[in-house]
């Protein structure tokens, strides 16, 4: 059984310059991740696509499913719970999520790495 451990918050942007429904990549101590804000909240993924594995979760489209936040990848289309980071598509694939918040009008991320 794995376990996650936590690093510590890092600021990101400002969260108006995150558009409703659209993702963007940011750099985070190294790591690439896919941020997204809904009407559901902010969530954060890795930005490689575990089945393509390239960088590219952050373009995205997200939509929801059986009222679900998803992202459904680029390039072969699976669809991701932006909740989990599931692949709702493919039995036992998911991408690392990571926690995400907003304080004080800007977008904060820590990362999370399973051990």
């Amino acid at each position: 059984m794995s376990t996650a451990t936590t690093l510590r918050w890092h600021t990101v942007c400002p969260l108006h310059r995150l558009d409703p429904d659209r993702g963007v990549a940011a750099l985070v101590d190294g790591v690439q991740v896919a941020l997204f804000r809904t009407v559901d909240g902010l969530y954060a993924i890795d930005n490689q696509d575990p089945v393509a594995r390239a960088y590219v979760l952050s373009r995205g489209i997200v939509g929801s499913r059986a009222g679900v936040p998803t992202v459904a990848s680029p390039l072969h289309k699976q669809v991701y719970d932006l909740r989990t980071g599931v692949c709702l598509d493919l039995p036992g694939i998911s991408v690392p999520r990571h926690e995400v918040r907003c304080r004080d009008g800007m977008v904060e991320v820590r990362l999370r790495q399973e051990s």
